[in-house]
Parts: C-alpha cells; structure tokens; sequence
C-alpha cells in the first residue's frame, strides 16, 4: 500500500461558509479542528443568511439524519433563508418529511431502482466506451473533467429522460448554473456576487430553472400526447392507486434530476481520477482486477472515490423543537447543517482517512446520505456510471499524470473540480 496520504490540508482557521474557501480544495485542516475541539460549533454566514449549527462528526450526522420529526428538512437543505409562497413554490423532493416525502418518493423511485438501473448497464458501457474512445483518438493531453467526466453522465441523462442528445450540453449547461450558482463561470447571476433577489422563488436562485421549467413543460405535453418508454413518462404516469405528481413537483423534480443527476457524477469521476493518478500501484492493481474478480474490486474502488470526494458538502436541517447535540443547546428553529464531507474523514469511523485505499472494508460513508429517509435516490445509477467508466477507461491507458492546474468550483455547497487537466499514456 502506498504511503502517499492526501496533500495539503488547507488552513486551520478557514471561514467554512465562505464559497471562496473552497476554491483552494476542501479545509480539511479546518474541519479536523472542529471535529477535535468543537465538533457542533456554531457559525455565523459570510453570504448573509441567519447563522447556523455546523456538525462535523460521523456519529452525530447519523443521529441527525435518522430524526427528521426533530431535524427537519421541510424548511430548506441549503444554508439561504426562503420562506412562505417563495419556498413552496420552488420546494423539490428533498425538502419534505415524512409521510409527505415517503408518498413523493414512491411517485419518482421506480426508474432509480437498483433493478432498473442494472437494465442499463449495458447503454451505459457503450456510451462510457465511446465517451473514453472520442478523449483518446483526439491525443493525450486533455481536461478530464470536461472530455470525460462530464460527458457520460450528459449522455446517459439524455438517454433517459428520452430527450435529443443535441439537448444535453444545454440541459448541463442549465444544470451547472443551479449548483455552480456561486460561481461567476457558471451563471450570469452568482449568488453574494449579483442582486438575486427577484429569483428567490425558484430553485438555487437561478434563471436558468425557468428555462428548465418550459423545457420540462413542453417535454410532458409531447408524453402525454404519445407516451414513451422513458424516466419522464414513468414520473407522469399515475401509480396503480392513481396518484401522481402534481405539474409543480414534476417540474421541481426535473430541475433537480437535471442539476444534481449531472454535476456530482462528473466532479467524483473527476476526483476519482486523480486519486488513482496520485496512487498509480492502486491503478494498476484496479486495472488489472479488470474482468478477473467479478468487478469486486472496482465496486470496492468506486465506493473509495465516492467517500474520497463527497462531493454534496453538506445539507442542512431546521430544528422543530429544542434539542441537545454534544452538549450544545439546540432552540428550535435553528438551523443545523450536517457536514457529509467532515464526516467521511472522521477517523473514530475510517482508519487513516486519508489514506486512499480502495481495499478499504468497512466503507460506510456517507457520500448519499445514510441511515435517512433522504438517501439519495441517484445512488444506484451513480454507482454504474462510475463504475462502468474506469472499467472502459483504465484498460486503454498505461499511465496518467496532472498536466497543469486545477480549477475548483466556487461552492460551499458542491466541492468538485471544473478544469482537471491531464497526460494520459495509451496502452
């Protein structure tokens, strides 16, 4: 096993809500302090909004997530303060409890069933293949993030809302706008950078979900006319019983499945790549494992990639009555936002936690959430798009190497990496 652990940690003393922070990579430094010394520690925001609780170890976002009657999501996941008329009508799946969020669920789950998704593993394979394929005919100097990673993950959502492929970089490029929407490269109204305030009631504060909202409309009208075998036929069908979504959470659903069904794949493939590329003998023991132990290995790997980057940072809660967290006295009404990224580098839960290991057994991260009626519902897709990459792609390299620098996304939200530049070695 190598001794190459995780580089620079970052400052101990990083603002954790300032999207800037995250520019220069995770504070992991950061984090570890607070984790050691104040572990639910309260913060006030740099963008503005109403401070909050900030839990950074494993143990208590567990305790957090499995108690939605007390830390609830019905208030928002996101650190902004939107309330009344604003917040319901931009209001998607994540920000209901139960019972209302177990009926929502039940209306939008089928085509993320594990069943269902291992019926597309073979679609997912051709196109990683030929994502892998178009990067490597082209030379061997590239940005991973953008020829690679990004590409999959459009093509196969294309695939399944059953929409054109020449719609794909326009929906991604919707979607970045929503979850890059501190970032100025990713949309003309960054959120602390631009006066927002007229796009409060819709989602991330962002135009670009209105342009996804008449897309999602004109995409219903064409299915309710001639139905098709597709996700956005099945998310308007009604189920046995009769229910159905409502054209409001349709459409809310749609701008979620189209934002964060894209942009997490993409930055953990990216993060995923350059853990491999910083640990080549694991490279070259996941490419040799390769159609010679049942894919154990790679499921092993993509597990490590998803905790290595953790892409979603945090969500938050609102607490609907007093509680005590760590000694910490809780008012109801306060917000409380779990730190999954924290979280996946608590070592009391993951020995050495920065050691890359994709041997690492148990591996219980929380990347998609755990032990949560919340657990991401995209799980089983992600897990078979990443998996199916790295299968295709490592048999076609002998090497890689970074090949200049990296740009971050501007989030405290999302951590991911928009440019990866790198020098691959065909094999």
């Amino acid at each position: 096993m190598s001794n190459v652990v995780k580089g620079d940690l970052g400052p101990a003393d990083a603002d954790i809500t300032d999207p800037d922070t995250y520019r220069h990579g995770f504070p992991y430094a950061t984090f570890d302090r607070l984790r050691r010394d104040d572990p639910v520690s309260w913060w006030e925001c740099a963008t503005g909004e109403r401070g909050f609780w900030a839990v950074t170890r494993y143990d208590d976002l567990l305790a957090v997530s499995k108690q939605p009657e007390v830390f609830s999501n019905a208030h928002g996941v996101t650190l902004e303060d939107i309330e009344g008329d604003d917040f319901h009508a931009r209001r998607n799946m994540l920000e209901y409890d139960p019972p209302e969020h177990t009926r929502y669920r039940r209306l939008v789950s089928k085509p993320f069933a594990r069943r269902e998704v291992y019926a597309y593993e073979n679609a997912i394979r051709l196109l990683a293949r030929a994502v892998v394929e178009e990067a490597l005919a082209e030379g061997t100097e590239f940005d991973f993030t953008e020829r690679i990673a990004k590409q999959l993950p459009m093509r196969m959502l294309g695939r399944l809302l059953g929409v054109p492929d020449a719609d794909g970089p326009w929906l991604v490029e919707r979607g970045d706008a929503l979850l890059g929407n501190f970032d100025p490269e990713m949309t003309d109204h960054p959120v602390g950078m631009s006066d927002t305030d007229q796009f409060k009631h819709i989602p991330f504060r962002s135009p670009a979900a209105l342009d996804l909202y008449r897309y999602a409309d004109e995409q219903a009208r064409m299915r309710r006319e001639s139905p098709t075998d597709d996700v956005i036929s099945r998310l308007l069908a009604p189920t046995i019983d009769g229910e159905q979504l409502t054209d409001r959470e349709f459409k809310n659903f749609f701008v979620l499945l189209v934002s964060a069904g894209n942009d997490t794949s993409r930055y953990t493939m990216a993060g995923g790549m350059r853990a491999l590329i910083e640990h080549p003998e694991q490279m070259a023991e996941l490419r040799d494992s390769i159609g010679a132990d049942g894919g154990l290995l790679m499921e092993s790997a993509v597990e490590e990639m998803l905790r290595w980057t953790t892409v979603t940072m945090h969500f938050r809660r609102t607490a609907m009555q007093d509680a005590e967290l760590r000694g910490r006295q809780i008012k109801a009404g306060d917000k409380v936002v779990i730190w999954f990224h924290s979280a996946d580098y608590d070592a009391e839960q993951f020995p050495d936690p920065y050691r890359f290991d994709i041997h690492r057994a148990p591996n219980d991260h929380v990347a998609f959430g755990r032990m949560s009626p919340h657990l991401c519902l995209g799980a089983q897709l992600a897990r078979m798009e990443i998996k199916v990459l790295f299968e295709e792609l490592l048999p076609r390299i002998a090497g890689a190497r970074i090949n200049g620098p990296i740009d971050r996304l501007r989030s405290n939200f999302i951590g991911g990496m928009k440019r990866m530049p790198v020098s691959v070695t065909r094999a």
